[in-house]
Order: C-alpha cells, then sequence, then structure tokens
C-alpha cells in the first residue's frame, strides 16, 4: 500500500484502534494470529477493493475492521459451534456501543458469517466483507495456523521415534 493509501487508511480507522477495549483484541488468538491483527487484514484487504471498486471504501472498512470486535471472555459458556454463530451479534453489540453504525455496515458485521449462520448480506459491502473475511482467514489458517499443527506433529512424531529406541 502507498504512503498516501496508508495515511488515508490511519485516517479511516484511527478512532476504532485507538479504542481501549478493541486494543484488547491484540491478546485474542484468532486463526493462528491476534483478532486485531486478523480485523486489520480484513479491513485493509476490503479497503483496497472497495477504493478500486468505488464503493463507499471508508464505511465499508471502518465495518471490516469491526467485524470481530469481540473477546472470548464475552462467549464463555458457549460450545465452539454456538460460538461461531453467536459472536458477529456480540461484536455487533460492541461495535454499536462505541461508535456510530449505518445499517449497511451493521449488516456487514452481523451477516459476515454466512451460510454457516444465518444471517444473509442484505448489501454489496456485507457480501464483499463475507468474502474478504474468509479468504483472508483461509490465509491465515495456512499461514500461520497450518505451520503450529505441522511443528507439533513433528514433535509428537519424533518423541515417538525416539522413545522407542
Amino acid at each position: 500500500m502507498s504512503l498516501s493509501k496508508n495515511q488515508e487508511f490511519q485516517e479511516i480507522v484511527k478512532d476504532i484502534l485507538d479504542n481501549q477495549k478493541f486494543q484488547k483484541l491484540d491478546s485474542e488468538l484468532h486463526h493462528g494470529i491476534s483478532r486485531y491483527g486478523h480485523s486489520l487484514r480484513v479491513a485493509r484487504v476490503t479497503y483496497k477493493l472497495s477504493k478500486r471498486l468505488r464503493w463507499n471504501y471508508v464505511s465499508v472498512t471502518r465495518a471490516a475492521l469491526l467485524h470481530d470486535f469481540f473477546l472470548d471472555e464475552q462467549l464463555e459458556g458457549y460450545n465452539n459451534a454456538q460460538t461461531w454463530c453467536k459472536h458477529p451479534e456480540v461484536a455487533l453489540s460492541n461495535a454499536i456501543q462505541y461508535f456510530e453504525l449505518t445499517d449497511r455496515q451493521q449488516n456487514a458485521i452481523v451477516s459476515h458469517m454466512f451460510p454457516s449462520c444465518k444471517v444473509m448480506p442484505k448489501y454489496k459491502e456485507s457480501w464483499l466483507i463475507s468474502l474478504v473475511d474468509k479468504g483472508v482467514s483461509f490465509y491465515e489458517m495456512y499461514r500461520f495456523k497450518a505451520g503450529l499443527v505441522l511443528g507439533i506433529w513433528a514433535i509428537f512424531f519424533f518423541n515417538m521415534i525416539t522413545l522407542q529406541k
């Protein structure tokens, strides 16, 4: 991203990144990195695509950054499947508490897990965030988590082989 585009991106999301609760996402593990890093990556890709498409890139970039605005402690007591579909609602609730959101932004946040969850994207911006989130998640799982899993298995097999000698 060029320096001028990076400055523009930073201006768009500055108040969100400065929010103390949002900053706590930096200690929440998500796809092998922090939820903060994941959300920032989704927002950057969304920014680039929406700007190229000549959409309201300011609005959609902010919604993309807020799509996973939840802390693990807010979902205690839910199993993995429940968390999967509950977290968009919690993210939306948190976002509304701290920021003014348009209907499009609200729908983008609450529907980003479609079709896994029942809330369907109503707007092109919602579809974009949902698709970008899936693409970024796939990349992160492959890039960060797959290596971790393979490393753990390699250590396990190495230990099994050496213990048998």
